[in-house]
């Protein structure tokens, strides 16, 4: 995934979140860095959240990786999940 950066003051870089078109282009299963930024989080925020339990959608830990299925970030930002019904 590539992240789009802007330069601020000092050379720091700033990560900007995700559109809602981005959001819905998210294949079944994305990052921790991606899914955080859809929620407007940081990196540092997002990764503190997961290792306490306390992310705001479900996480898989893979080894070292985190991932998030897009279906609970998708459910969080109040979104419609594809392949669900309404019912």
């Amino acid at each position: 995934m590539l992240l789009v950066r802007s330069r601020q003051a000092a050379g720091a870089m700033v990560t900007r979140s995700l559109t809602l078109a981005e959001v819905a282009a998210l294949p079944a299963v994305t990052d921790l860095v991606t899914a955080g930024r859809a929620l407007g989080l940081g990196r540092t925020r997002a990764y503190e959240l997961a290792r306490a339990g306390r992310f705001p959608c479900p996480v898989i830990r893979a080894g070292k990786t985190w991932l998030v299925p897009t279906a609970g970030l998708l459910a969080v930002l109040g979104l419609p999940v594809p392949g669900r019904g309404a019912g």
